[in-house]
């Protein structure tokens, strides 16, 4: 079993929406990820990068749901967050609502 991974809020500073090849789809999403953490006012950069070249820098890791494992074993030090929806996901929209209100976010996988 896998230890779950808490970070508070303020331990954010990089959060990583990570996909398959870096093209279609989830380039929309890192991109709406982008702009909700801008409209929230966070000091948080978001990129946007292939799962086989995460690395120990990212705090949090946003991922398609069949991508989770491979994310957790590439940064186990990392938030993972998994979503179904490349777009208007609702673990997504919970990442960056509790964030806003400085709660710390736990691994979901």
């Amino acid at each position: 079993m896998t230890e779950r991974v808490t970070k508070a809020a303020d331990e954010v500073s990089l959060i990583v929406f990570a996909c398959e090849a870096g093209m279609g789809s989830s380039l929309m999403g890192a991109n709406q990820l982008k702009r909700m953490v801008k409209k929230a006012k966070l000091d948080i950069s978001v990129i946007h990068t292939p799962v086989g070249q995460l690395t120990d820098d990212a705090d949090v890791v946003v991922v398609h749901k069949g991508l989770a494992k491979q994310a957790r074993e590439r940064v186990p030090g990392a938030v993972i967050v998994p979503f179904t929806l490349f777009v208007n996901d609702p673990a997504v929209k919970d990442l960056v609502t509790k964030l806003s209100a400085g709660n710390p976010i736990v691994s979901r996988l």
